[in-house]
């Protein structure tokens, strides 16, 4: 099984963070690097709520895929959960916790999945490839944020 931890501080207040991660249009902003975009069914548009069910096309190693996730728990402002019902991996969950700190929000992601073929794809790619692109997203997420945030 892999596992990611990813950290990234932003300048903005702890519920702005957290509403800013559940927002489906700023999640294909962050991870237009990856054209990913959001398809039925699910979420089109607002905020992700529990039970939720939100789906994503984009392209990774190559190939067009398809992941849909459901929201399986919210505590708003400091942690939402979601789970992989249909997607390349054998299994995915997606840990979004949120602090509030001097300054702004920790916004840390906890990524564990079970790879589609097994421990070696992990070893090869898979573990680098999901470390890039949560940090990345993140990356990206953050200047949204803070851009709006100045405005």
């Amino acid at each position: 099984m892999g596992s990611i931890t990813i950290e990234t501080r932003i300048r903005a207040a702890i519920d702005v963070c957290f509403d800013a991660a559940r927002d489906v249009s700023l999640h294909v902003q962050s991870a237009a690097f990856s054209r990913e975009r959001l398809v039925a069914p699910g979420r089109l548009e607002g905020l992700l709520q529990l039970g939720d069910l939100v789906c994503f096309e984009g392209r990774h190693f190559g190939i067009r895929q398809r992941f849909c996730a459901r929201i399986t728990e919210l505590d708003r402002p400091y942690r939402f959960v979601d789970e992989m019902v249909r997607g390349m991996f054998k299994s995915m969950r997606h840990i979004h916790a949120f602090e509030g700190t001097e300054g702004g929000t920790l916004m840390r992601d906890l990524v564990t999945w079970e790879a589609p073929f097994g421990w070696i794809a992990d070893a090869l790619f898979l573990e680098r490839h999901m470390r890039w692109f949560v940090e990345t997203k993140q990356k990206r997420l953050k200047e949204l944020v803070e851009r709006r945030e100045k405005v």
